[in-house]
């Protein structure tokens, strides 16, 4: 069994923002594998199913981001799993906007979900899947920023890149992650982004929201 979490926050205040990157990728994987999310349980908005033959459970935790780890934990231990069957999907600062990066482990580098997600596994010993949402302009808040939409010149980008998570998704399942992050650990071309000042619109937060 492989279990996909993608980290964000619930709610249509937070539809589209650069935090949801995860949550995305989760429902494009439920229409593309036709696995409603249609199961409140373990904390998580849940849909269960099968991808060639292996079954998978599709999560988004409803826990707000930084306790992410709660629902990875309850998960885990009602199925058993170790972390070598568990996928977690998140938005990753450090990387251009759209580009992918695929991992084994790793720190959390300052996101509260995946440090949630380390606390509650105890390692940080976890495949993982980061998508670029890009810098943070040097006079916004981090939390503003994460919590904030894409521009109109990066939607396209990033339209692709969720299609591409969800291609990396299903290549770590029938092919490994090595082979997966071969693939998908390339370096994506970006043209014509606006600059960092004028990307997205900010907006108010609320605790346990980045």
């Amino acid at each position: 069994m492989k279990a996909i979490f993608g980290l964000g926050n619930y709610g249509p205040k937070y539809a589209g923002t650069k935090h949801n990157m995860g949550f995305d990728t989760v429902t494009r994987l439920s229409d593309k594998w036709k696995i409603p999310l249609d199961t409140r349980k373990f904390k998580g908005l849940c849909g269960f199913g099968w991808f060639e033959g292996e079954k998978v459970i599709l999560i988004q935790p409803q826990t707000y981001m930084n306790n992410s780890g709660e629902c990875v934990r309850e998960i885990c231990d009602f199925f058993k799993l170790s972390n070598k069957d568990i996928l977690v999907i998140y938005d990753d600062v450090s990387l251009p906007p759209g580009q992918l990066r695929l991992r084994t482990k790793g720190s959390a580098g300052g996101h509260n979900g995946i440090k949630s997600v380390i606390a509650h596994l105890g390692t940080e010993e976890f495949d993982r899947i980061k998508i670029g949402v890009g810098e943070k302009p040097a006079e916004w808040d981090l939390a503003d920023y994460v919590l904030s939409r894409f521009s109109k010149e990066e939607e396209p980008l990033i339209r692709e890149a969720i299609d591409r998570a969800a291609s990396a998704t299903e290549s770590i399942i029938s092919d490994g992650i090595e082979a997966a992050m071969g693939e998908y650990n390339r370096k994506v071309v970006q043209d014509n982004l606006p600059d960092k000042e004028n990307t997205g619109d900010k907006e108010n937060r609320a605790a346990g929201e980045i």
